[in-house]
């Protein structure tokens, strides 16, 4: 387990953490009709006291489908049927607030392909019993990818990289979307201004986590490739990511000389330590 930075480590040594509560395991969808059964069968195995929620984005290939007769057989199981193709980002909003709404403890963000292990759950829900917020890690020690192209892993631990120094994170694995939230989390980011998609989106949330002053912990998990149906990653979300990220970092370093809050860009306040 590797916080990226002792402070931070410091910090949730100090904090006491309330129970966890039910989690809620969110997976966003797009043609994944090859992979929804499967992954769904193996989170309910690997928690099985544990709800899924899969957000469909109306996919042409009736993975919608499919998740309605894997809800209809079983009651930890719902599907959310969204109109159309917005983006990961907009998926997992509108999942959290599905989940807060239902008084969830525990929101967990996973890929639908099989890239993100679900027998690594319980780690992570494991390491939130100390933590706000939980990121699996490909990047720290004992993490890894899998039949990736040498060409993809550059991508992504540059991408990382670049965020971490532009946004001044103790993060290892910014990019990455294996996460755990307390719910107390997540309703203090801020979601309503969040417009960051695809890529990016996860920057986003762990740059707020970090900016508001909760206790983010990585643990390591081992990433691995799609098998089945063709993943969403395009030069546009590569894009986005890189202004995005160039814009924040930049609006942080001039919200600190003008003395602005580096996460909302409203005039700083001093604010009492988390409790």
């Amino acid at each position: 387990m590797n916080d990226g930075d002792g402070t931070l480590a410091a910090q949730g040594q100090m904090r006491q953490f309330g129970p966890l509560g039910t989690a809620l395991v969110i997976i966003p969808t797009y043609n994944e009709a090859e992979n929804i059964k499967t992954i769904v069968g193996r989170v309910r195995g690997a928690l099985p006291d544990a709800h899924v929620l899969v957000a469909d984005d109306n996919s042409p290939d009736g993975t919608g489908k499919l998740a309605d007769e894997l809800a209809a057989e079983d009651e930890h199981v719902h599907v959310l049927h969204r109109r159309g193709k917005e983006g990961l980002g907009a998926a997992y909003l509108a999942g959290f607030r599905w989940g807060l709404e239902r008084g969830y403890g525990v929101l967990v963000e996973m890929d639908a392909d099989g890239s993100h292990q679900p027998e690594e759950l319980p780690r992570l829900l494991t390491a939130l019993k100390g933590a706000d917020l939980v990121l699996g890690s490909r990047w720290v020690p004992g993490g890894r990818v899998v039949n990736w192209p040498k060409s993809r892993e550059l991508i992504s631990r540059g991408g990382s990289l670049y965020s971490r120094l532009a946004l001044d994170l103790p993060l290892r694995d910014i990019t990455g979307g294996f996460r755990a939230f307390r719910r107390e989390t997540l309703q203090g980011l801020g979601l309503e201004e969040v417009a960051s998609q695809g890529y990016c989106f996860q920057v986003d949330l762990a740059r707020r986590a970090v900016k508001a002053g909760y206790h983010v912990v990585e643990v390591p998990i081992t990433f691995v490739e799609r098998e089945l149906g063709d993943s969403k990653m395009s030069r546009d979300i590569l894009a986005e990511a890189l202004w995005r990220v160039t814009a924040w970092g930049m609006g942080e370093r001039v919200g600190r000389i003008l003395g602005r809050d580096g996460r909302t860009g409203r005039l700083r306040t001093e604010q009492p330590p988390r409790a």
